[in-house]
């Protein structure tokens, strides 16, 4: 344990869309994800909305993963290694909700263990692993959550009355906010969003936007400023001593989660590489000795 000074460091962002329905996640997610890459191809879709992100096909070629029932923790899982795996560079969950509430979600599995307060000390792990893989992903990721509905009467200009839809409550495990960069909430069917949830500073108390291309572009803008994981893994790579790898694990200090391993594999070749040089010089200091005669 040691105090150290507070250093910036370039991270993944982690983004949140949450409000009632028909009020725009999904396009505002796909807008979100364009601006953050510029690139569509590098963008996917885990799709639980019924299709709901194919049918803006229109707007790029980004990907589908379709993801049907059972809506376990571990086929989120899956579908986010997935997505990984094909070097996407965002990722778009649409929706979460289906997680924790739909069909073989958490709130399913704890009924079908009988529901018990309990029982819940087997399914907490299992979401947790889902939460886990979002945070710890190596691509951006944008989630969407339902929130639930509620109505009230509300008198135009023109003094006639009519009914608004209200999102309240996301439709996810509580919390699931803190985890974020920036959490938007969707506030109307004009697709008004404003920050419930924001570590940039950038939306924070400030009024209600329509999201864009451009929200995107000024997050990552954002996440680059600050020491970069590739320039850290460089430095990790040119170095030739155990000590030299001591002081990076502490120079980079806010990244030992993510550069654990990178250490230890630089760690094992240094080792490796001594144990040769070593293992050099003793076959070679023989056959010194022998020319100098003295063993013969």
């Amino acid at each position: 344990m040691q105090l150290q000074k507070a250093q910036r460091h370039q991270v993944k962002l982690r983004l949140g869309l949450s409000g009632a329905s028909g009020f725009g996640k999904t396009y505002s997610a796909l807008l979100l994800a364009y601006g953050i890459t510029e690139d569509w191809t590098k963008v996917a879709v885990i799709d639980t909305e019924n299709n709901s992100a194919s049918l803006y096909s229109h707007l790029g070629k980004f990907n589908v993963v379709s993801l049907n029932q059972p809506y376990s923790p571990e086929r989120y899982i899956e579908a986010i290694r997935l997505c990984e795996k094909e070097q996407m560079e965002v990722i778009i969950i649409d929706s979460i909700t289906h997680e924790w509430q739909g069909k073989g979600g958490c709130l399913q599995l704890h009924e079908q263990l009988g529901g018990r307060f309990q029982d819940w000390a087997k399914i907490t792990p299992r979401h947790q692993s889902f939460i886990d893989a979002i945070l710890q992903s190596t691509c951006h990721i944008v989630t969407t959550a339902r929130r639930k509905i509620d109505y009230s009467l509300d008198t135009g200009s023109n003094g006639r009355t009519k009914v608004i839809k209200h999102g309240t409550k996301e439709i996810t495990r509580e919390g699931f906010e803190y985890e974020l960069t920036v959490n938007f909430e969707l506030v109307n069917d004009k697709h008004l969003a404003k920050a419930s949830k924001d570590r940039t500073g950038l939306f924070m108390d400030k009024p209600e936007i329509i999201i864009t291309k451009g929200v995107g572009k000024m997050l990552i803008q954002w996440c680059n400023q600050g020491v970069s994981i590739e320039e850290a893994k460089k430095e990790i790579a040119e170095c030739t001593t155990i000590e030299g790898l001591r002081h990076l694990y502490q120079k980079y200090s806010g990244l030992k989660k993510e550069l654990n391993s990178t250490i230890l594999n630089r760690k094992q070749e240094i080792e490796t590489m001594k144990s040769m040089i070593i293992e050099q010089k003793e076959i070679i200091q023989p056959n010194k000795i022998s020319e100098n005669g003295i063993n013969s």
